[in-house]
Formats: structure tokens, sequence, C-alpha cells
């Protein structure tokens, strides 16, 4: 988010549900291996958060909007920017919450998995966040910039238990970043960036009004970077990283507290030479806990033609198991493993005529992958795994209508010698599509998005079965005067009944209603 590195070192994941989408300007995803530039467990890709920045020439912009929906939905937001001619400040202010759904089906004995009880609370599981995002920015001159920011989102999360295992049913969660960059540019030859930052995932979890436990992670991160132009179309990246992971559980159930630090050198060469351009990368990481470990890539491309493109790559990567997977009490494994990838991709791409397509097949196969075995009760190693796929993305302006979408399937395998040889990994599904259809007309707009998923197994042994689905999703805006916008959207249209992880429910079909207020 923002250059900062964000996840919880307990959990393994990163809470992206408590980030507010209005505080977020754009998401930019990177696909495939990147652990050179941004870390060795960027295994399948890397996402970029960029919270709202100020834009524009020195002035006072402001921006509001409201919200309601089905689930007792209420959302509301408010921002400021001031501008000068060297640079700015922000706020923004936030509030969503719902009442929910009643998110969990039950199990039934004698199985225990997916939401984990037999009997859990027949009731809707509610969620609120207050969010506020802070933000500055200043020109010293041309060469040097300076830019900080924050955000911080509170949440309070409520989900099914058992009365009868006295578990915690509701979390206050919290979710902040805080981090600032300095950027030094003397020529279009040389450029270096200094990005620090702190990243805090926190839940107090609660049984009704009563403290059960508390899980919280301290995420510190600093990464000096430096882009060298060697020769015409030819540019050497170097740097240095350093990150810090601090954190545990407080509570009767579990108690631990534990920090991991790593420190890594990078560095990576790109160029173009005619139609052909080339990119290697080489990363050392030196991780208290794991040791030593090199990863790096290469990739090449060329264009031909009129628009078209073909490319190949190859990568390798590496992921340090969470605390949790290691010692979270009757769940963590002290003897784990990190995971180890190596990843291969060659695509074949056309750009013209009105239209964009792109076809990816790729493979990657990880050793000691890292899943939570129900056998055992433990987070455990996969020796050997595999997963291999092929997708096809393509967009395109038919008339007055954009269109867009994806095809894609996965074969994603078990390798490791047992009775779960051969096997489909867990909750990947064997087939996906998407399509996306848009259209202005005056001052209306009009979308429709189809989705649809094929099954998958929820279990390493492939013996709970998840159905596939599809849903449509339509969405109208009527911009009724010059600042104003009123939006209403509809989710899951034809109320389907589905799951993507086994027990656990989905809404149904759900709408909502917004006006926005952004001067132009």
């Amino acid at each position: 988010i923002d250059g900062v590195r964000v996840g919880s070192a307990t959990s393994g994941l990163t809470s992206l549900q408590d980030l507010p989408l209005e505080q977020i300007e754009r998401v930019e995803i990177v696909r495939g291996p990147r652990s050179s530039l941004y870390g060795a467990d960027a295994i399948g890709g890397v996402i970029q958060v960029f919270t709202r920045r100020g834009k524009g020439n020195a002035g006072v912009r402001g921006r509001a909007r409201i919200g309601a929906g089905s689930h007792g939905l209420r959302e509301a937001s408010a921002g400021l920017d001031l501008r000068g001619a060297r640079g700015g400040v922000g706020l923004d202010l936030g509030h969503q919450s719902t009442d929910g759904i009643d998110s969990c089906r039950g199990i039934g004995a004698p199985w225990y998995a997916g939401c984990g009880m037999d009997n859990p609370d027949p009731d809707r599981d509610g969620y609120r966040n207050n969010n506020v995002s802070l933000r500055a920015d200043f020109a010293a001159s041309e060469a040097w910039q300076f830019e900080a920011q924050g955000l911080r989102a509170r949440g309070h999360n409520f989900f099914d238990a058992d009365p009868a295992w006295g578990l915690p049913d509701n979390s206050k969660v919290l979710q902040q970043v805080v981090g600032g960059s300095v950027r030094y540019r003397p020529s279009q030859a040389l450029g270096l960036r200094l990005t620090v930052g702190r990243n805090i995932d926190a839940s107090d979890n609660h049984l009704g009004a009563t403290y059960m436990d508390r899980f919280e992670t301290r995420r510190d991160s600093a990464s000096l970077q430096g882009d060298f132009v060697v020769a015409d179309g030819q540019v050497l990246t170097a740097g240095f990283d350093w990150l810090r992971d601090s954190g545990g559980v407080d509570g009767p159930f579990a108690s631990f507290d534990t920090t991991r630090g790593n420190r890594a050198a990078f560095a990576q060469y790109q160029g173009r030479f005619g139609a052909h351009d080339l990119q290697a990368s080489l990363r050392r990481d030196d991780n208290d806990q794991f040791g030593g470990k090199t990863t790096g890539g290469f990739a090449w491309g060329y264009g031909f033609a009129d628009g078209w493109r073909i490319a190949a790559s190859h990568a390798t990567a590496f992921k340090a198991p969470s605390f949790n997977e290691l010692y979270y009490p009757f769940f963590g494994n002290p003897a784990l493993r990190p995971e180890s990838s190596r990843s291969s991709e060659l695509s074949l791409g056309h750009d013209g005529g009105g239209w964009q397509w792109q076809l990816n097949a790729y493979q990657t196969r990880t050793d000691d992958l890292i899943v939570y075995d129900p056998t055992l009760f433990i987070a455990n190693n996969i020796e050997q795994a595999r997963i291999r796929g092929v997708e096809l993305s393509a967009s395109a302006r038919l008339g007055e209508w954009d269109v867009r979408g994806t095809l894609g399937t996965l074969d994603a395998r078990n390798l490791s010698i047992g009775t779960n040889h051969g096997k489909r990994l867990p909750r990947r599904p064997q087939r996906s599509a998407r399509l996306d259809l848009d259209r202005e007309f005056g001052d209306f707009g009009f979308g429709l998005s189809g989705i649809l998923e094929a099954a998958r197994w929820d279990d390493v042994a492939n013996s709970l079965r998840v159905g596939g689905y599809g849903t449509l999703d339509a969405r109208v805006s009527w911009r009724f005067a010059r600042d104003w916008t009123l939006q209403a959207t509809l989710v899951n249209a034809f109320d389907k009944t589905y799951e993507t992880s086994a027990y656990y429910n989905q809404p149904g079909r759900e709408f909502g209603l917004g006006l926005r207020w952004q001067p132009k």
C-alpha cells in the first residue's frame, strides 16, 4: 500500500477486506514471480494499492458520497485536498456498516472442517468500519520530492461460533499503514528513492463482551532503490531491502511473541534492442530464521508484424511460513520448511484493429507448499506441487460498447509421494470465465458482469467438493448535474446459492444505491 509492505505475520494473509474502497485511487496487479524488486515471497505476483492523491492545479477540492443497500448497508465518506504550487495535503474520512448475513451453515457431526462447529450461532454477522487517510507531498526542487501518508481503518467484525466451544464470536480489528518516501532525480539518467513504513494488523477477539485473545503484527520495512540509465534503452536497477516482522498471540488458548528479520540486496537489468527486449534480475535474502536464499528471473519479448508480440520468462521465489503456521498451539508445526518455487510463462498477444488480446500459458512447481492438513490437524508441507494453466484475456470497443473478458483453465496438482499423489490442490477452480460489458448513453452509464467458476475441492484428500456457480451483476449511473452522480448496483441478480469455501454462505442477491458529489 503506497509502497509499504503489508500483511499479517501471524495469519500470513493481508486484510484486504478492511481496506476502504473510497480511500483507494487505483489497484495495480503485476502478474507472475516478481521476487527481485518486490520481495522473495512474490511467488504469483504483486498487488499494489494506491490511496487517493491530490491532483491538478493549486486550489481546494472536495468530494463526498453516501450509500445504502441490502442487509442494512450504510456508507458515507468525504474528502478534501489543498494544493499549492509545490505540494499539498489531503484528508479523507469514511464509514461503512452492514447487518450482514448468517455466514456459516454448520457442518454436522462427525466432520470438523470449514466453519469448525456443529451448531453455529443462527444470527446475522455484521460488520462496521471507520477509517481515515492523511497525505502530504512537497517538491523542494526539480530534483527533490518528499511524500508521507497514513491510512487507519478500525473495524468490528461479527462471525459465527459454537456456544459449546466457548470461542470468540466478534473481533475489533485494526489495519494501519504509515509510510514516507524521498526521491532524488537530478537527471533523466539517475533516480534514487528511499521508502520507509510500518504496517500494524491487529484484532481483539471477544465472546460477546468478554475479552478472549489478541492477535497483532507489526511489520517495519525500508527500501533504497536506484535506477541508472546506462545507455539508450537500457536501465540498471539496484537496491537494498530491510523487513522486520514482530508479533504474536496473547490469550488463554495460545500465547507467543516472536520477531523475524530479513535483509536483501537486489539488481535488475532492462534493455531494448530493436524489436527485442530483455530483463534479468537477481536477489539475495538473508532471513534470521531460514538463512540465505538466492532468487532471480529472466524474461524476453519480441514485437513483430503489426501489433504482435511474443514473450517468455522464468523465475524463482521462496516464502517463509507464518508465525501461526509455526507456533500456534494445536495448529502450528515448528518443523515447517519454507516454500520454494520455479515458474515459467509463455505469452502471445496482439494489439490493433480495435482489439487487444493476450494468451498466457504458465507453470509453477513448488517444493514444500504449506497447507493445512485436516488429517493431522496442523499446518504441513506438501513435498511437491505443480500449478499449470492457460488464460486468455481480451478487450475491444464494439460500436458504443466496451467489452472485456477472461477465460482460464487451471490444473493444480499434489505431486508428493503418498496417498494424495495426483490429487488437486484445494480451493482452486479448474475453469473460470468473466465478461464485462459497459456503455454510456449521454449522462447515463450501464454495465453487466458475468462470472463463471467450475467446481473445486476444499481439502487435500479431495473428499469435500464445492460446486461451481455462475452469477450476473448489473450497474447503472446517472449524472443528473455537473458534479452529481447517482449510482445503483445489483449483485448476483438471479439470487444464485453457492459457496466458494465449504460451509460458508454467500449473501445471495444484493442491491446498492449511492449518491456521489465530485466537482470537476
